[in-house]
């Protein structure tokens, strides 16, 4: 507001709707997030066994390396997507499909391109920390 005016102007008055856009569309994205999340661990603790402890770390890791994928379920497994709702990488739990071991996967939203052949799939047994490690960066990766 000019100092001379007891109003705003129409270019003020566009860019707080704009923001007020902004905020709305921001408490929406936190709210799906929170959503997500509560699906994401609530499948989580219906899986059993090494898989449960597997998702879980799985769960830690990604958060912690890639804070900007929102956590969701996707075909009831464990999942994060990208800002666009896009999976970008998932788990899937060896019991649930009878499966000899779990697998941690990455869609075509992850920037895991290495020439022209790169894997984007990983069976899983159990983490250790080396694991962890390795984990860590493919995810961070994924995301650059």
């Amino acid at each position: 507001m000019s100092p001379k005016q007891d109003t705003f102007t129409e270019d003020e008055k566009a860019a707080m709707k704009e923001r007020a856009k902004e905020l709305k569309a921001e408490a929406r994205m936190n709210k799906d997030r929170a959503e997500g999340e509560k699906a994401l661990l609530a499948a989580i603790a219906a899986m059993q066994g090494p898989d449960r402890g597997m998702a879980t770390r799985l769960h830690e890791i990604i958060q912690a390396n890639a804070p900007i994928l929102a956590p969701k379920t996707w075909y009831g497994m464990p999942a994060y997507a990208n800002k666009d709702g896009k999976v970008v990488c998932f788990f899937q739990s060896a019991q649930k499909f009878g499966a000899r071991y779990a697998t941690l996967g990455f869609n075509d939203t992850a920037n895991l391109d290495e020439g022209v052949m790169w894997p984007t799939s990983f069976a899983l047994k159990e983490l250790t920390a080396a694991e962890d490690e390795k984990i860590a960066a493919l995810v961070k990766k994924a995301v650059s």
